[in-house]
């Protein structure tokens, strides 16, 4: 399973272009995680609010609604939020430049018109500006083919996170779009306790985060960049971080340890423009993985396997 080519397989992504989008859709998501957030019992670290890549886009699993169920999902081909009913009831919303004000009113309404009101807690998270969504009339840029591109993205890295966690038998997390800081992520668990997390991330109760970081945890993901790291890009790191684990040895060449952010990062150009971006980007996965395993004494024989195999069930005897 290897990438056939950096120019279509995988979608060029500059951050200039990247940035804007992704800011509007870090908001965006976030009002839609929060319908999740609102009718879905707490399940461990947050797992019941994330958004799932979908064959059309990011989309919410099965919401409890009465009797029934929604789902809401972001369309990027069509460029429509699709809220659909298990009654049958459907409404759309525009993915277009417009204010996160705007999106939310009508998001709310379109969930009046299929039967699920929703009173969600209407501000950001995680994000230094809270401006509740109802007040936040800036304009905000939505470009159709970077959205498209973004998401097309997530879905080759997808593929390449289901390849990476059927080599696990331990507890590990769905691949899933975590929209307080709009990544992609799965993670591997140890099955021990982790020390109390001291929290402090902006505009997230401290409860949430000692909650998500009860156990220890090797976690690596994607997401769009920002202004402390201006480029699209992968990271891997460790909760608690195992001593030594900055000066790890891990692949591939442009991996490097950003000790602001305490993780390990790899520009997805990296991997974009490799000769094989898949295994490229495995390598990374794995290598930073055995560093954080090995330096914080998992018991990697019992909590590992081989890759998944497609229709073959795994070898027990």
């Amino acid at each position: 399973m290897s990438g056939a080519g950096p120019s279509t397989d995988w979608p060029e992504l500059p951050f200039d272009r990247l940035r804007p989008t992704a800011d509007t859709l870090q908001r965006w998501t976030q009002i839609v995680g929060k319908v999740a957030l609102a009718r879905t019992p707490w399940l461990n670290h947050s797992w019941h609010v994330t958004l799932r890549v979908s064959a059309r886009g990011l989309a919410t699993p099965l919401i409890p609604n009465g009797a029934g169920g929604l789902q809401l999902e972001l369309d990027f081909i069509d460029h429509r939020l699709v809220i659909r009913s298990t009654d049958g009831g459907e409404r759309r919303v525009a993915l277009a430049p417009g204010t996160v004000a705007g999106l939310y009113a009508e998001t709310m309404d379109a969930l009046a018109g299929v039967g699920a009101p929703t009173r969600i807690v209407a501000h950001p998270n995680e994000l230094p500006d809270a401006t509740p969504f109802a007040q936040d009339h800036a304009p905000r840029i939505y470009d159709p083919a970077i959205a498209q591109d973004f998401w097309r993205a997530l879905v080759r890295i997808h593929g390449v996170f289901q390849r990476f966690r059927s080599g696990f038998l331990g507890k590990a997390s769905p691949i899933h779009f975590f929209w307080g800081a709009a990544d992609l992520a799965v993670t591997r668990f140890s099955g021990r306790r982790a020390p109390l997390h001291p929290g402090g991330i902006p505009n997230l109760p401290d409860a949430v985060t000692r909650e998500a970081y009860s156990h220890e945890v090797s976690s690596a993901g994607f997401w769009a960049g920002d202004e402390r790291v201006p480029a699209p890009s992968f990271y891997s790191y460790a909760y608690p971080s195992p001593p030594g684990f900055a000066e790890a040895r891990v692949s591939p060449p442009g991996a490097r340890f950003d000790p602001a952010l305490g993780e390990f990062l790899l520009p997805y150009d990296v991997v974009r423009r490799a000769a094989d971006p898949d295994e490229t980007l495995l390598s990374f996965l794995q290598s930073t993985y055995e560093a954080a395993a090995d330096l914080a004494g998992w018991d990697r024989a019992a909590l590992e396997c081989g890759e998944g195999a497609l229709g073959r069930p795994r070898s027990v005897g």
